[in-house]
């Protein structure tokens, strides 16, 4: 490619990747409100059926879930069921929230149920279930943990490709250095900061299988796919991974299939499930887990295959002609 061609492929490329990380992370953040937003009620039928019709005027904001008492609507927010609930009686009712969720959607339900309603019988009364942190009342730092995470992922991947290192090689060093990320980061966040609480070893692991999932995954591309796999993988997890991940806010405050993406990707999963360890003793755990594991099991079973074909490949490629070997003068 001459110079010319060079300078039109820059001048085409930069604004098309422009145009592509702006889609990437302003049009969620642009479009942030809810969807489908988990949400509880609970009381007498009559007052629920009141408090259920002003709900459904935003339509297709809240998913209601019905609770027969107050009770059973602090059990589903303290399981993760729901992100809230909205507890109707004839004293004026309460709303409960989980901040340690999304201090977002918190305040979000506060605005939109609370103060609504007030004129027909909404909540004057709002319980914070399962409160945010004092270090960190505003979900900042925990949705803040999502790019490192996903840098450090990215960053051993790429290493260890450029390194050289193959197949178990390539394993056992993505493991090792993820497990001390994960060491690391909970010191950080958990010991230091205190912007995340549970179980210290827990915590550890959630970190490091999420460096490990994202760390797997570029390696793995780029086994299969050479350096090129690198770009993609490093690609997928910054332009889809961190701004699907809703992490600042919630997935389901982010226009679909947004959210649902990005929860089926390492950013995503990793602060969900950081979430549910860190503040609702494993609550909702399980799906989040799975993932991680499923892209750290994939991309280190690609690691493994590609090293294979590479050898396969050698080994079938056949041997230079060599010239017969001159005869022996008598």
């Amino acid at each position: 490619m001459d110079s010319r061609r060079r300078v039109i492929a820059v001048i085409a490329l930069v604004p098309v990747l422009v145009a592509l990380t702006l889609w990437a992370f302003a049009w969620p953040a642009a479009r942030t409100a809810p969807h489908d937003l988990p949400l509880g009620v609970a009381g007498p039928p009559g007052a629920v059926a009141q408090v259920e019709q002003r709900l459904t005027r935003q339509e297709g904001a809240f998913e209601i879930h019905r609770y027969a008492d107050e009770a059973a609507a602090r059990a589903a927010v303290e399981d993760r069921t729901v992100y809230g609930a909205v507890v109707a009686d004839d004293r004026g009712g309460k709303l409960l929230t989980a901040s340690a969720a999304s201090p977002v959607v918190a305040q979000l339900l506060q605005q939109a149920v609370a103060a609504q309603g007030t004129a027909a019988g909404a909540p004057a009364q709002v319980v914070d279930v399962v409160p945010a942190p004092e270090t960190d009342p505003r979900g900042a730092a925990l949705g803040a943990s999502v790019l490192p995470l996903a840098l450090a992922g990215i960053a051993a991947g790429a290493v260890t490709t450029l390194l050289g290192l193959r197949g178990i090689r390539t394993v056992v060093a993505l493991v090792g250095a993820s497990a001390v990320a994960g060491l690391v980061a909970a010191a950080i966040a958990h010991s230091w900061l205190g912007t995340v609480v549970g179980n210290w070893w827990a915590v550890a692991g959630v970190f490091g299988l999420s460096v490990l999932a994202v760390g797997a995954s570029v390696a793995g591309l780029a086994a299969l796919l050479g350096q090129a796999g690198i770009g993609l993988g490093a690609a997928v997890m910054m332009l889809l991974g961190n701004p699907f991940s809703g992490a600042s806010s919630a997935p389901e405050m982010l226009p679909q299939p947004a959210g649902a993406i990005g929860q089926w990707l390492p950013p995503g999963a990793g602060a969900s499930l950081l979430r549910s360890v860190s503040f609702f003793d494993g609550a909702a755990a399980t799906g989040h887990a799975l993932a991680l594991a499923w892209w750290a099991g994939l991309g280190l079973g690609a690691v493994v295959l590609g090293n294979a074909l590479r050898q396969r490949a050698a080994g079938d490629s056949p041997a230079p002609d060599r010239a017969p070997a001159p005869a022996p003068v008598a």
